[in-house]
């Protein structure tokens, strides 16, 4: 099993950066893709960004340009930078790690964007 946990989130205002991480341990050698959905208030869980074990990265049409997704493979850890960030981006973001079998998911961090 993958156990993740995240970190960064917090209360920032419009136009602001945060960058979220996600620590992945336990069975890491069979990860073969990492990423981050988020829950807006009130709505379904929807993907942000994802990266996979070559460096392959997707995103969604609202974090395009704004978010960017990186992994560093020696500390097991998955980042997403946020940057010019807006009040519809105010979630719960949650860290996931998917082997061949399974998705793990983390417990979420809260992100809120307001004045």
């Amino acid at each position: 099993q993958v156990q993740l946990v995240e970190s960064g989130g917090g209360l920032v205002q419009p136009g602001g950066s945060l960058r979220l991480s996600c620590a992945a341990s336990g069975s890491i050698f069979s990860i073969v893709a990492m990423g981050w959905y988020r829950q807006p208030p009130g709505k379904q869980r929807e993907l942000v960004a994802a990266i996979t074990n070559s460096g392959r990265t997707n995103y969604a049409d609202s974090a395009k340009g704004r978010f960017t997704i990186s992994r560093d493979n020696a500390k097991n850890t998955v980042y997403l930078q946020m940057n010019s960030l807006k009040p519809e981006d105010t979630a719960v973001y949650y860290c996931h790690a998917d082997t061949l079998s399974r998705r793990s998911w983390g417990q979420g961090a809260q992100v809120t964007v307001s004045s």
